[in-house]
């Protein structure tokens, strides 16, 4: 009796577990893989495309005003700020040792002319000696060799004359050559402007023995302003000049200032292997709220689309797993797949897209629509209600 009766649970254990077995053979087989979905919604609306950087305030024309000469700075006629005009004197070096070597000049050319005056009475005495000996020659009056002796002195008087005259052509050029050191001890601004910078103080020594220390910097017209700023390599090939801008200053966060660009230049800038592009920015200032050396965070909108579909960057970017991208075709040469969930299965489409602004895509054709429900991301779970599945 009890051997029949452990038979009996042990036929039931068996069949216990053959029916688990087939039932999670069936499971897996009807079930497969199963994946809950994050999508976004198609929509339309505008979609602007921007290029982002940052640039330095800068005056159209700066002009660096430096010294020529050498000495102590006796007077300022400009200071931070001040408005100069062309030919104002803004600094003034001490011209006493050089109104001296103007004067010693003037000494050493009057001394190089009497020196022609006296060459030049010379050879005329010379000359007539010459030709008295001459005149006593033919009456054989004197030997051939004091003729000769008279025409080689006027001869070398000459040279005395010439010579003369080039000590005095180099005495004069002494001559200019002080007064204009003398004339540079005033300096005088070059342009129209606004002094930015002053970097003497009377009393103070400049040394222009090897380069020409900037004494000061002017701004041509501050109402007329420029940004230059840093363009990357990779977005340097959208700007062009005329494109419209918008940039923000630390000065004044919720002011927007409004520019054009006027150039891109080629000349690459290289930092750490890193390329980059000048653009130059021009833009009003007509209250002056631009000071010189400000920094910018610009935007340059390239691409403007007022009405257009739109699909999430995110949704560009999936990549489907593999159970779902054995189901999808090969996208052709210049476009791209999305995955859209209809009914609650996901769906292959091939679309072709035009420019974005970083969160959303302009879609320029597909089988696309607003409200379609794009896939941008695919997590394995099991099935529920409300979760598509791939069969």
């Amino acid at each position: 009796m009890t051997n029949h009766r452990n038979a009996i649970i042990a036929g039931a254990v068996l069949l216990a577990v053959a029916i688990g077995a087939y039932a999670w053979r069936a499971r897996g087989k009807d079930d497969g893989p199963a994946f809950r979905f994050e999508v976004a919604q198609m929509s339309r609306g505008p979609i602007q495309a921007k290029v982002t950087a940052t640039g330095t305030v800068n005056p159209i024309v700066t002009v660096q005003v430096g010294t020529q000469v050498s000495g102590t700075i006796q007077k300022l006629g400009a200071d931070f700020n001040s408005q100069v005009t062309p030919g104002q004197m803004v600094a003034q070096i001490d011209p006493r040792l050089f109104q001296a070597a103007v004067q010693q000049a003037k000494a050493n050319l009057l001394a190089a002319q009497a020196n022609v005056h006296k060459a030049r009475a010379q050879l005329v005495l010379d000359k007539r000696t010459a030709v008295r000996n001459r005149d006593l020659r033919a009456q054989q009056l004197i030997a051939q060799a004091t003729v000769d002796a008279s025409d080689t002195a006027a001869e070398v008087d000459q040279a005395l004359v010439e010579q003369a005259i080039a000590a005095e052509a180099q005495a004069r050029a002494a001559l200019d050559t002080a007064t204009a050191n003398l004339n540079y001890t005033t300096i005088r601004s070059p342009i129209a402007g606004t002094v930015i910078t002053r970097n003497i103080d009377v009393g103070q020594t400049v040394a222009a023995s090897f380069a020409a220390p900037t004494l000061f910097l002017i701004g041509q017209d501050l109402t007329k302003m420029q940004v230059d700023t840093s363009i990357a390599e990779a977005d340097v090939g959208r700007l062009a000049p005329g494109l419209s801008s918008t940039f923000t200053v630390d000065a004044y966060p919720a002011r927007v200032f409004h520019g054009v660009i006027r150039q891109v230049r080629s000349s690459p800038q290289v930092v750490q292997n890193v390329v980059t592009y000048n653009a130059v920015i021009d833009v009003d200032n007509p209250d002056l709220a631009l000071k010189p050396g400000m920094t910018a965070n610009l935007e340059v909108i390239y691409a403007d689309r007022k009405d257009v579909t739109r699909v999430a960057n995110a949704a560009l970017r999936f990549r489907a797993p593999v159970v779902l991208a054995r189901k999808a075709p090969v996208a052709a040469p210049g476009k791209k797949i999305v995955w859209v969930l209809r009914a609650g299965v996901p769906q292959p489409i091939e679309i072709a897209t035009g420019v974005s602004d970083g969160t959303d895509t302009e879609v320029i054709s597909g089988p696309l629509a607003a409200g379609d429900q794009v896939i941008t991301e695919a997590n394995p779970t099991h099935p529920v209600s409300g979760v598509g599945r791939v069969l």
